[in-house]
This record gives C-alpha cells, structure tokens and sequence, in this order.
C-alpha cells in the first residue's frame, strides 16, 4: 500500500494533468458498476419488449396474446411505482 502512495504522489509531482485524467477514466469504469441505477435500469430494460406488439386478430385459439391491448399480460410493473 505505501508503494501505491508513493507512486500516486511522484506521479502527481511529474504530471498532475495525466494523474488526474487516468484518475477520471478509472473513476468512469468503476462508477456504473456501483451505482444504484444500475440496477434499476437493469429491472427496466428486463420489462420492456425488444419488439412491440402489433395487433393480432384473436381466433380463441391464442391464450398468449391478450384480447384487449391494455389487458394486464405480462411482468408486474409494482416495484416501479414504489420508487
């Protein structure tokens, strides 16, 4: 640990600029793995189709597609309004 305080120090001695640019670049890296909306964004992502759909004329013959298109088929959304 004091061989990374001493390298930190002579680096921001030499090239304060660069120190803190790789600083702000490590700081990029790591900053969505641990920020909160990540997961979130993530639960998101997970409820929202890729592909949006398009209204199929039903024959009773198709239990997965909803009658009505505000028919509730699909993941509960609950934990969105909760936030």
């Amino acid at each position: 640990m004091a061989a990374i305080g001493r390298f930190l120090k002579n680096a921001w001695n030499k090239e304060p600029v660069i120190t803190v640019a790789c600083g702000l670049g490590a700081l990029a890296c790591i900053l969505p793995v641990v920020s909160p909306f990540t997961k979130y964004s993530a639960m998101l992502n997970k409820a929202v189709p890729f592909n949006y759909p398009v209204p199929v004329r039903d024959d009773g013959n198709m239990p997965e597609v909803p009658a009505h298109p505000c028919d509730p088929l699909g993941e509960n959304l609950e934990w969105l309004k909760k936030l």
